[in-house]
């Protein structure tokens, strides 16, 4: 069969494709390009695709003979899978694997915000630095405060136990809430949303991207919380109202923010990049070797499951459901 895969990914993976199928594999760490990814994608059977990837209506239909898409991340808000069903097209995710590092890169960001860490940083490299004074380059505590946690799915009950470390504590809002022994396992307790943002002293987000979730933090939400309280965001960009937040960012509704995703990406809010109150990374939460291989190799397990007509092991949309 006919195998496409839009991003670059290790040789160790793509031979893995290779030993069974036809492969064009992207070469680039750019994009593909949307026109060409329609041209390619016409005549093949299988698709790994990445999450800058819009595999909407338009795309399938061109992708006449697509009979497996397997996305490379634990998020699908890129391809709409009931169009996919529909045409008895399989899809598949890549969860777990980032699990970890997603939540170490959550508490990077907490430090980085609330120690001035980038800030600091760039005054030492400039020269600027001076000798040490007892009231100079003052940030906030991590250690004993609370947590807020919005969405304790993997990577935040992850992000739960690290905060165990900081001797925490840890309030989560969840669409279910879990049973209590869960919550004793985990060490957390559960909260409605604006009693957690208003008690928390940092405001964790792990929602996936849904109709539901898209701006689930706004000027409203913003308001809630402390003045003293930090927002981290490694979900997905558009859970944020990045206006607001700029607007609460620069009125000082809040303290400051981590931002890894954001709401109309790669691009930024304007003002946002301008405020020395928030870090701004490049979409690197499982951005590490180890995890990234794994997520590639774990990607083209279900890729080449659902091409033998196997049940790919992460399938979103299991097989009694598609036509």
């Amino acid at each position: 069969m006919k195998v496409l895969v839009t991003g670059r990914l290790p040789e160790q993976v793509l031979s893995l494709i290779r030993k069974e199928h036809d492969l064009t594999a992207h070469a680039s760490d750019v994009p593909m390009d949307r026109r060409e990814l329609l041209a390619l994608v016409g005549d093949v059977d299988g698709l790994l695709c990445m999450i800058t990837d819009r595999v909407d209506e338009e795309l399938l239909a061109a992708g006449r003979n697509l009979k497996m898409i397997a996305n490379m991340a634990v998020g699908f808000d890129n391809i709409n899978v009931g169009a996919a069903t529909a045409r008895g097209i399989w899809v598949s995710n890549t969860p777990g694997v980032l699990n970890d590092a997603t939540a170490d890169l959550t508490f990077a960001l907490i430090l980085a915000v609330s120690r001035r860490v980038i800030e600091s940083d760039a005054i030492t490299r400039s020269g600027r630095f001076k000798p040490w004074a007892p009231f100079s380059f003052l940030g906030t505590d991590v250690t004993g405060k609370t947590l807020g946690i919005i969405g304790l799915g993997n990577i935040g009950k992850e992000v739960a136990r690290r905060a165990h470390g900081f001797r925490m504590p840890v309030l989560y809002h969840n669409r279910r809430r879990l049973d209590p022994v869960a919550e004793q396992d985990i060490g957390v307790r559960f909260s409605d949303l604006d009693a957690l943002l208003s008690e928390s002293d940092y405001v964790s987000l792990h929602v996936p991207l849904t109709d539901q979730t898209r701006r689930l933090i706004t000027g409203r939400e913003l308001k809630l919380m402390r003045r003293t309280a930090y927002l981290i965001n490694v979900s997905r960009g558009p859970v944020v109202d990045e206006a607001a937040l700029v607007q609460a960012l620069q009125s000082g509704w809040i303290a400051g923010a981590g931002l890894d995703v954001y709401e109309n990406e790669p691009s930024l809010a304007s003002g946002l990049a301008q405020l020395p109150n928030v870090v701004l990374l490049p979409h690197i939460g499982s951005a590490t070797l180890e995890t990234r291989t794994q997520m590639a190799a774990l990607a083209a397990e279900n890729l080449l499951a659902g091409l033998r007509g196997e049940t790919p092991p992460n399938c979103l949309n299991c097989p009694r459901t598609l036509a």
